[in-house]
């Protein structure tokens, strides 16, 4: 996917049409600037889907609470966080992405994250959540969770890094400074949310691949992780015992190899899913028809948001929103194809890894193929930071093509 260029702003045209007409004699073409106008529409029909779905699966548990008692407050506080989110997108898709490209702005990013995970994981401004520190917040008044800004900051780092570097970057010099690079800020992440660390870490390596001419590593690389993960679980108790895991970190392991034994428990959460899964069978039971958001699944409007939309819009209604996901990463290769530099390149590549892991692992997660890691369904569930932050990350990427000329 890479492409090497001498210059930072090396623009080239690109024949995005396929009936470019004559120009008449004596006269010069006019390059214009192409922007995508298909990214942001499967963009806004994935973010008004979330908002439709985060209604339906919280108003129950919205209006019995007692601290909120009406029943489309989840659904207000998303509808303000993306509708920021849309402006942020909006003005980073018509700003030149190279201003981005010096290294004081990659320096401030990067110390910025390791200040703010410092913070949060040794400090009172780390909130603990569900026995982890997760959010940075002031009191008892949660801000934003540091791992959310972390994501685009190390897309950024990278996406400069690794054009600077160019080809040096498989050599075994520069590639283990990269990787100390975003070891430090992974561990700090690692401490107390598994799940974010982990797409962090597929984020980088998925940069450093795409930018990368020696593939093999990658692939040695991921069956050394796999096979870690495989006596991770084997050996998941010995662990605890020697402190390389948390308690809450292997009893999501154990939940996973046998839920019913912890149906009253840890796997409440996911056997509930899988039976709102099971029972929307093909067309599902009718929008806001669905059962299992009553109370049965915890915080349906988060994590398994996805097994709402199963239940109440059957099987049919779970793969149309795999397809527009489908279509948004064909989108973010078009632009990628046609970057003008190797900067644009990477930064596509970031934000694509990015929200294709998340969406993976969020469904793997909700249908029980791997242990439950608390991922959310990009655009779709419930968060504030998360949607901010996913808008401007496409907002980069259309800056990305908003860069590419087309010629008549």
């Amino acid at each position: 996917m890479a492409q090497q260029t001498t210059g930072r702003a090396e623009y080239r045209s690109v024949p995005l049409r396929t009936d470019p007409q004559p120009a008449r004699a004596g006269e010069r073409t006019k390059p214009r600037r192409y922007y995508d106008y298909s990214l942001v529409f499967v963009v806004l029909i994935l973010s008004a889907f979330g908002l439709l779905m985060i209604y339906s699966s919280s108003y129950y548990t919205a209006s019995i609470n007692p601290n909120i008692g009406e029943g489309a407050f989840y659904m207000k506080k998303q509808l303000w966080n993306l509708l920021a989110g849309l402006a942020v997108m909006i003005g980073l898709s018509l700003f030149d992405y190279h201003f981005w490209a010096k290294w004081w702005l990659m320096f401030l990013a990067y110390g910025a994250g390791l200040v703010v995970m410092l913070l949060t994981n040794f400090t009172s401004f780390g909130l603990e959540y569900n026995g982890a520190k997760r959010w940075f917040g002031i009191g008892n008044t949660s801000l934003f969770q540091p791992a959310e800004p972390l994501k685009l900051a190390l897309i950024l780092v990278f996406a400069y890094a690794l054009a600077l570097l160019k080809n040096r970057v498989d050599r075994l010099k520069y590639a283990a400074i990269l990787l100390a690079m975003a070891a430090v800020p992974i561990f700090l992440v690692f401490m107390n949310n598994l799940s974010s660390a982990i797409i962090l870490a597929v984020i980088v390596l998925g940069m450093m691949f795409t930018a990368s001419q020696k593939k093999w590593p990658f692939a040695a690389l991921a069956g050394f992780v796999a096979l870690v993960a495989v006596l991770g679980v084997v050996f998941a108790e010995d662990l605890v015992a020697r402190g390389v895991l948390k308690e809450y970190q292997v009893s999501r392991i154990l939940v996973w190899k046998n839920p019913e034994q912890y149906a009253s428990s840890g796997g409440w959460q996911v056997l509930q899913g899988l039976y709102a899964i099971g029972s929307g069978g093909l067309f599902g039971k009718g929008l806001g028809n669905g059962v299992q958001k009553l109370g049965f699944v915890p915080e349906a409007q988060n994590d398994m948001i996805f097994a709402i939309i199963c239940e109440e819009l059957g099987l049919f209604g779970a793969l149309c929103v795999i397809l527009l996901f489908v279509y948004m990463f064909y989108r973010f290769m078009i632009i990628a194809r046609n970057a003008p530099d190797t900067l644009g390149v990477l930064l596509v590549a970031g934000v694509f890894v990015h929200i294709a892991v998340q969406v993976v692992l969020n469904i793997a997660v909700v249908t029980n193929f791997i242990p439950n890691t608390g991922v959310t369904l990009p655009f779709i569930s419930y968060g504030g930071t998360s949607i901010l932050f996913l808008m401007a990350e496409v907002g980069l990427v259309l800056s990305v093509a908003h860069r590419v000329e087309l010629r008549d």
